[in-house]
């Protein structure tokens, strides 16, 4: 008898690409989770239409005129009525609260376009090109109140070629984040 799968929600604010790659992990057997919501702060993002598409459960709210402290109650409501136990971050553009990562402690991970500790925040791709790196990369870690701050439990490297842009960068580094994800999600929900 094979074990339950996981339930996890991941959120995002845009077009959903490591969102794709996590969905797209979760069709294999083998697969320890399964996403059974996505869930946005921009109804209008198109990786919503995308899992619409797909069959898995989507809700959306903007927290545009009613705060964020009754954007992310109405959000909890929503992870919890579908049974999430892990939440992804992909993409999610919105700094969750203290009080948000108090109430899913050590349950909500995130893909981030650096190799952690490096270059929290935004801009990571033209910040590391900035300050001569020989190469760049993706991290996936822990949410805690720290920005970008949790215990880092994955990482894939990208070299900086010369003639790079932070576009170019972004590019291949998404790629990378689509390799990595997935696979750290998978190990993070069956320890």
């Amino acid at each position: 008898m094979t074990a339950p799968k996981t339930k996890v929600g991941i959120l995002l604010s845009g077009r959903g690409s490591n969102m794709i790659a996590l969905v797209e992990a979760a069709r294999e057997p083998a697969c320890p989770y399964e996403v059974a919501l996505v869930a946005s702060d921009k109804p209008e993002a198109p990786g919503l239409a995308w899992a619409t598409d797909q069959g898995i459960a989507t809700w959306s709210l903007s927290p545009k005129g009613i705060g964020k402290p009754a954007y992310e109650a109405a959000l909890n409501s929503a992870l919890r009525a579908a049974h999430v136990e892990t939440i992804a971050l992909a993409g999610y553009m919105r700094l969750v609260s203290d009080s948000f990562v108090g109430a899913w402690r050590g349950r909500i991970v995130n893909i981030h376009p650096s190799l952690l500790p490096k270059y929290k925040g935004l801009d990571t791709h033209a910040r590391a090109i900035d300050a001569g790196d020989s190469v760049a990369g993706c991290s996936v870690h822990v949410v805690t109140e720290e920005l970008d701050g949790g215990e880092v439990l994955g990482q894939a490297e990208v070299p900086i070629l010369g003639g790079d842009t932070a576009d170019t960068l972004a590019a291949r580094v998404l790629e990378a984040e689509h390799r990595l994800y997935p696979k750290i999600l998978a190990e993070f929900v069956a320890r």
